[in-house]
């Protein structure tokens, strides 16, 4: 993912600026940052973006507890025609500054549970851009293989007969026919 030296979204939160009873942030994406997110996403169009986030402090951390919408343009994988897709995803997730309690010394046994769900990021400093957040979440809910509704190969007139075509398929009929020679 390209990243350019102002985030694409004014989503950076303050962890040690933080009140105790959090914060709102809303999003709406104008323009500029559509055609970046676009770019990034590798998607022909970004028609919209909106989300809005509670944002409160947790454990040393933060919690960003949400909602996005977006509507996002992409070529179908059959017909290459424009595609939109309607984007609507609730956000919950959990930021903790890295543990600097115990260390593992090498060599030893380390618990992590991978069927836990909340499974917290990791901070890196006094402020968290949630704009990585918010393209992650676009981005894990785009279709891969966007289609119009009816839309498939035999409806280009394109028919599979399956037999198999290509110059490998000659290769496979000169191999079976020199089996039986023997």
């Amino acid at each position: 993912m390209s990243r350019t030296d102002s985030p694409i979204f004014d989503a950076i939160v303050r962890i040690d600026r933080l009140p105790a009873a959090g914060r709102s942030i809303k999003i709406a994406a104008d323009e500029t940052a559509r055609a970046e997110l676009a770019k990034i996403l590798k998607v022909v169009a970004v028609e919209a973006v909106e989300a809005t986030l509670s944002v409160t402090p947790l454990r040393g951390g933060i919690r960003a507890l949400g909602h996005l919408t977006a509507r996002i343009v992409q070529a179908s994988v059959v017909s290459f025609e424009p595609v939109s897709q309607d984007i609507d995803e609730a956000i919950d997730r959990v930021f903790l500054p890295e543990s600097t309690g115990h260390t593992p010394t090498p060599g030893s046994e380390v618990f992590v549970d991978l069927e836990d769900d909340d499974f917290p990021d990791q901070l890196d400093g006094p402020e968290l851009d949630l704009s990585a957040l918010l393209i992650e979440t676009i981005a894990l809910a785009i279709e891969p293989y966007p289609r119009l509704p009816g839309e498939s190969l035999e409806s280009l007139g394109l028919k599979d007969d399956g037999l198999a075509s290509g110059p490998f398929a000659a290769l496979t009929k000169l191999k079976k026919s020199t089996d039986i020679d023997r």
